[in-house]
């Protein structure tokens, strides 16, 4: 399997030679159309002048014709016999059509530049043959000459291409140079994600990449770090979650086994048989509610959203928690105060029952007998359901972490009114999944409040 590194510098090189033949073509069509007449149009008037002095020079053709190929010119000269002389360097191809020598004897003018030769038409400027010529009729007294005249550019440019070409030899290789460092620093930084992926896989999450880059890869880096962090917190809470929840099932299970062994040594009176056979009771059940709750995140934790949503009154449905919870207030003697103006919303109205159940339960709970339970219900801009109990309240260290999962700010209050630590979880998941918020303020000895905002119907 070829590496990222060898296909990335294989494109780069092939787009550098398409681009150079692209080039050339361009090169080639911009000269076809353009460049062509002009140098043909250019070559013309010094081949005249030439024939222009030479008819009113004294010298003699052959001393006149090595002088004008002194100065830079290739010149191919025929007399009426067909003979041809060559003047300044030699035509690197002599083959050359007779028909046209004596077209040109017989007075035409011949435009050899202007001829394709080759498929790409910008090299025959460069070819050095005798058709590449531009020629004229020549008179010497009675004798009569065709003159096939063409700049010398060994000659004029000879020093010159062979700077171009050591310039172009060294630009290519330079640009190979960059494309295998430019592909590196490209490659690079994936391989470091790739061995990064292999040290999470293996359970590693602290992984060192450059998240510096001002680009794409220095994003990918950081979204990536930003991902094994992520996984790390998961990671721990993961570890975190199966400790808890062994630890919950664990002690209600220890004491299960516990009192039921103390009943079948049946070396228990029948009062402390009921005993045990009540604590068994309240055991289980907070198993199975343990249980439920369980299930409940878990299926929560997979929605984003409320998908079944239905119009209510939520006036109606706090009121009825309150009826279903009367026995638990009543038996304590606690004063409730609820303000609940009629409201509707569009909500799961099964799960906003489990919030207020769930508070008002906590309220119930933590409020000493007689004392006093406020539920609040306002409508603005937003839904705002307040509810405040003048209980123990809760120090400002337990706060921040009262809806984390299996979290208890309850510890030191007795195992009669200890939870599993879910409630308030299951509550904010809720309430979040509605697209609201719940925050809570307390202190010690102050009570309470909870306020749940919902959005507007």
């Amino acid at each position: 399997m070829r590496s990222l590194y060898v296909r990335t510098a294989a494109i780069f090189i092939l787009i550098t030679l398409i681009s150079s033949v692209l080039a050339l073509f361009i090169a080639n069509a911009y000269y076809s159309n353009r460049m062509k007449t002009y140098n043909e149009n250019q070559v013309l008037p010094v081949a005249e002048q030439v024939r222009d002095l030479f008819e009113s020079s004294s010298d003699d053709i052959d001393t006149f014709m090595h002088r004008i190929g002194a100065m830079g010119y290739q010149i191919y000269l025929v007399d009426g016999s067909g003979q041809g002389k060559v003047y300044g360097s030699p035509f690197k191809h002599s083959q050359f059509d007779p028909g046209i020598a004596e077209a040109v004897l017989a007075g035409d003018t011949y435009l050899g530049m202007h001829k394709k030769r080759q498929f790409l038409e910008i090299m025959g400027y460069f070819e050095n043959s005798i058709g590449n010529t531009i020629g004229l009729p020549l008179k010497s007294g009675d004798a009569a000459y065709a003159m096939f005249l063409r700049p010398d550019l060994q000659q004029q440019l000879g020093e010159i291409r062979i700077l171009l070409a050591i310039l172009l030899g060294h630009a290519f290789l330079l640009v190979l140079a960059l494309i295998v460092i430019l592909t590196r620093t490209i490659v690079e930084p994936l391989k470091a994600l790739k061995a990064a992926t292999r040290q999470i896989v293996g359970g590693h999450y602290k992984i060192g990449l450059d998240v510096k880059r001002r680009d794409e890869i220095g994003d990918l880096a950081r979204d990536f770090s930003h991902m094994a962090q992520s996984l790390e917190r998961l990671d721990d809470m993961r570890t975190e979650f199966v400790a808890n929840v062994s630890h919950e099932f664990q002690t209600p299970v220890t004491s299960i086994q516990g009192f039921t062994q103390a009943i079948l040594d049946k070396k228990t009176t029948a009062e402390e048989e009921r005993q045990y056979l009540t604590i068994i009771h309240e055991e289980s059940r907070r198993l199975s509610s343990l249980s439920k709750q369980l299930l409940t995140l878990a299926a929560l934790d997979k929605e984003t959203t409320i998908a079944q949503r239905n119009s209510f009154r939520l006036d109606e449905q706090i009121r009825q928690v309150l009826i279903v919870t009367e026995w638990q207030w009543s038996k304590k003697e606690l004063e409730l105060a609820p303000e609940l103006p009629e409201v509707m919303i569009a909500a799961d109205e099964g799960l906003l029952y489990q919030v207020w159940m769930n508070l008002i339960a906590n309220s119930i709970k933590f409020t000493p007998s007689g004392g006093r339970i406020s539920i609040e219900l306002q409508v603005d801009r937003n839904i705002t359901v307040s509810i405040a109990d003048t209980g123990t309240g809760i120090s400002q260290g337990d706060l921040p972490y009262i809806f984390d999962r299996f979290y208890k700010a309850d510890q030191a209050r007795g195992r009669s009114l200890a939870g599993s630590g879910l409630g308030l979880s299951i509550c904010r998941k809720i309430v979040e999944l509605h697209g609201g918020s719940i925050a809570v303020f307390s202190e010690p000895g102050h009570g309470t409040r909870f306020v749940v905002t919902l959005p507007h119907l």
